[in-house]
């Protein structure tokens, strides 16, 4: 009896099993479909809003810090030099002392041309004298004119004498002032290129004895292409145009000055015109020979829409942007850039103020996609 009952009991038993298991998958299947799709219909993003405002229209390229003036010092005499009255790198003004060339042969030859003058003179003086005695011999017949006209050419040469001797003796005491070199300009020193007790050679070509700067005011000299230079000579006789110069992977704010030279001739070879902007520098932030990022501003359009950069995809069909629309569905929409502002772009075509375009998440999405905001 026991054997008879025991296969149906073992198929009771698969049969209970079976419809728990069919149980199972139903609810296993009703579970996961609703979190699939929850999935699949939110995926998350970050959004931004595009905004209209006003933008510089502006022109960027590197540029380079140029004195505003340099001068080469050199001597304009021979000598030795027994002064350095500065240090180099030091500021000095116009007018500061810079080199002492030995002036004790200078100062001697000063007394030898007052000497040489003061002989002259009186040799002039008793010349003229006896040129005006002989004028009124002659003219009583008693001596005869050829003897009148000897004395009379004797003073003239004399005279002329005197003149040659004041001219060799300001030319004496304008080498005494050459031995002590002055700054031209207000400036900063470099190196000095000559040793105290070196033997200077007047106006010599192998290089100078020290160059001053003028580093206040300092140019930034930078070129732009050849497309703008119409526009940009329209705009600088209208007004000054100013000109920023940021020195790159710095924290310092950039500096602001004025566009005040533009070249009478464009590069040939690269297609651009060389400009320059004046800056005050009063805080000595702009050096000589340093690279800066210079931009140039021309005007400044209002409503402009601008949205992040980072919000442009490329596409087979160019560049686009995912547009947010109210029901959190996003749409593809075409967009035309402009100009870049730093982490921004203007839009010139494509997008309206306050539309909302995706900014992070852009590869998980597709037209008509539902998206819901990251910590939403």
């Amino acid at each position: 009896m026991a054997g008879r009952h025991l296969p149906q009991k073992a198929l009771a038993l698969a049969t209970v099993i079976a419809v728990v298991a069919l149980a199972m998958v139903f609810m296993t299947r009703s579970e996961g479909t609703p979190q699939r799709e929850k999935a699949e219909a939110s995926a998350s993003i970050k959004m931004a809003v595009a905004k209209r405002k006003e933008v510089p229209v502006q022109l960027q390229a590197v540029g380079t810090v140029e004195a505003h003036a340099t001068v080469s010092i050199k001597s304009r005499i021979d000598g030795q030099l027994v002064g350095v009255h500065f240090r180099e790198g030091q500021d000095v003004k116009k007018g500061d002392l810079l080199f002492t060339i030995d002036p004790r042969p200078h100062e001697a030859a000063i007394k030898e041309a007052r000497a040489r003058l003061a002989r002259d003179t009186a040799l002039a003086d008793k010349a003229d004298i006896d040129a005006r005695r002989y004028a009124e011999l002659v003219a009583k017949n008693f001596v005869s004119s050829d003897k009148f006209e000897q004395f009379r050419a004797n003073a003239e040469a004399l005279k002329a004498t005197v003149a040659a001797d004041r001219a060799a003796l300001e030319r004496a005491q304008l080498n005494l002032e050459y031995c002590h070199i002055k700054s031209p300009m207000s400036g900063r020193t470099g190196r000095i290129l000559v040793d105290e007790g070196a033997q200077i050679k007047a106006n010599d070509d192998k290089g100078g004895m020290v160059e001053i700067m003028q580093i206040m005011p300092i140019y930034v000299g930078f070129a732009v292409p050849q497309q703008y230079l119409a526009e940009i000579k329209t705009r600088m006789a209208a007004g000054p145009l100013k000109v920023e110069a940021a020195i790159p992977e710095s924290q310092i704010e950039p500096q602001t000055g004025t566009l005040s030279f533009l070249d009478n001739k464009v590069n040939t070879q690269t297609g651009t015109v060389l400009l320059k902007g004046t800056f005050a520098n009063t805080d000595r932030l702009l050096w000589p020979g340093q690279f800066v990022t210079a931009t140039l501003t021309l005007a400044t359009r209002s409503d402009v829409v601008v949205i992040p950069s980072v919000a442009v995809q490329i596409g087979q069909d160019g560049q686009f942007v995912y547009v947010v629309k109210p029901d959190m569905t996003v749409e593809i929409r075409p967009v035309a850039l402009g100009m870049t502002l730093g982490d921004e772009v203007v839009i010139e075509k494509g997008l309206g103020g306050d539309e909302k375009v995706v900014t992070e998440g852009q590869l998980r999405l597709v037209p008509g996609a539902k998206v819901r905001i990251a910590g939403s």
